[in-house]
């Protein structure tokens, strides 16, 4: 009986009701009920049974700002607003193997809806910092350039920064496929529908068993995108509890951070750098804070953050935010890619923080070797261009234009291609040994 005491006790026994005074923009203004913040709403339009769900975002000269979640037509000033006691969850469970869903956990595969075997929050808290667990092995994603050289560790997050079109998707259908996670979790956040299907049946293939998507394409409302990511998130959170090792692929944390700036715009933010607003700033630590280790010993959370920048500007504020508070960035070239060398990835620019705890002094040497080549190159191909270095005049660079070629065709790699690190590492030994010849 005591659970259905306790249900009694914390029903609420008189509804909390108001009035819609006035719509503008994406913010529904009314005069009560007494919500509070992220509470769900009920909106009722005139002579409709089902009501418009609302969430609570915030309040302004005694009225409560309410965000809707679906089209608003046939609501009008003074229709009733009925406050419900509930927040957002999502019904996660092993069910969710091999489907999509939506920002709410609705089927969007034509299949039947998942039961749920229990339900979390879409906003609950990090795991505290003292319990988390430590990054000590290493994530094998199947992609020479980044086991060889940007080693990822279980539990690490990264990002992933490219411009439109550098290939950020096949780049994360390759992690999806190669990496020996127990669980995929894939956001597609403000994409373009048509890139959904594509993106599951080419980049994502039979490693779909293994996955779940989370799909909130470009038309979809600011809050439903923003939803969206925080239930991948959840649903990541979950598998991991379990134990299980889990890799959380996101794309992408711009689109997720330009619908936090429009949100925030029409509840009057001031707006800072490009138009972001100080909100973006807030959420995203508290999105990406969520991923990583459990408590030691209770699986992890290996996150892949896409960041869309604009112009090919890394210092755009999306991504010099996200630089700061990811474990490493991985850039991906323009330059690169259009010289034919897939993934394109920028090896001067890109990071890993945990490389050191994670790979051996040797393998370590051999990374920064290649560095090197690449940094001499670039800063000596203009000379061989214009005809004014002659091979034999210093040895140093002599090495560098013979062993390049080789380098760049070992950092290619077909999307449909998997690679071992040990046979990489291999590889790369022997190339670079020509040093001595």
């Amino acid at each position: 009986m005591k659970p259905y005491a306790a249900a009694i006790r914390a029903a609420e026994l008189i509804a909390r009701l108001g009035h819609v005074q006035q719509y503008t923009g994406l913010v529904l203004e009314s005069h009560g009920p007494d919500a509070a913040l992220g509470e769900l709403c009920e909106v009722y339009p005139p002579g409709r049974i089902r009501p418009v769900m609302a969430e609570t975002m915030g309040f302004r000269d005694g009225k409560v700002l309410l965000m809707p979640h679906s089209d608003l037509q046939g609501i009008r000033p003074g229709s009733e607003v009925v406050a419900t006691g509930r927040t957002l969850h999502v019904g996660v469970g092993p069910g969710l193997l091999g489907r999509i869903i939506d920002a709410h956990g609705l089927p969007l595969d034509d299949r039947p809806a998942v039961t749920p075997e229990q339900h979390r929050s879409l906003f609950a808290a990090a795991t505290n910092p003292v319990q988390r667990g430590r990054i000590k092995t290493l994530f094998e994603t199947g992609i020479k350039c980044i086991d060889v050289l940007t080693p990822v560790g279980v539990g690490q997050r990264l990002g992933i920064f490219a411009g439109s079109g550098v290939g950020k998707s096949v780049l994360l259908g390759m992690l999806a496929q190669n990496s020996k996670a127990d669980v995929n979790v894939i956001a597609l956040i403000g994409e373009r529908g048509r890139e959904v299907r594509e993106f599951v049946e080419e980049n994502l293939g039979a490693a779909l068993e293994r996955s779940i998507v989370v799909v909130s394409s470009a038309e979809r409302s600011a809050l439903e995108r923003i939803h969206a990511a925080f239930t991948a998130t959840a649903v990541a959170e979950y598998f991991r509890d379990a134990g299980r090792s889990v890799a959380l692929m996101f794309d992408s944390l711009t689109r997720f951070a330009m619908a936090r700036r429009e949100i925030g715009l029409a509840m009057g933010e001031p707006p800072t750098s490009r138009g972001y607003t100080p909100s973006v700033f807030g959420l995203l630590p508290q999105l990406v804070e969520r991923a990583g280790p459990g408590h030691a010993g209770r699986g992890s959370i290996t996150a892949f953050y896409t960041v869309l920048v604009e112009g090919d500007d890394l210092n755009d504020p999306v991504a010099d935010s996200a630089r700061s508070i990811l474990d490493g960035h991985l850039v991906l070239s323009r330059d690169v890619a259009n010289r034919g060398r897939y993934p394109a990835l920028d090896i001067l620019k890109s990071l890993s923080r945990l490389s050191t705890h994670l790979a051996s002094p040797h393998d370590l040497e051999m990374a920064r070797e290649v560095s090197a080549v690449e940094a001499e190159y670039a800063e000596s191909k203009d000379l061989v261009a214009l005809g004014a270095y002659k091979p034999g005049t210093n040895p140093r660079l002599d090495y560098v234009f013979r062993v390049r070629p080789k380098l760049e065709q070992f950092l290619s790699q077909s999307p449909t291609s998997v690679a071992a690190r040990n046979d990489a590492l291999a590889q790369l030994k022997a190339i670079l040994e020509e040093k001595s010849q």
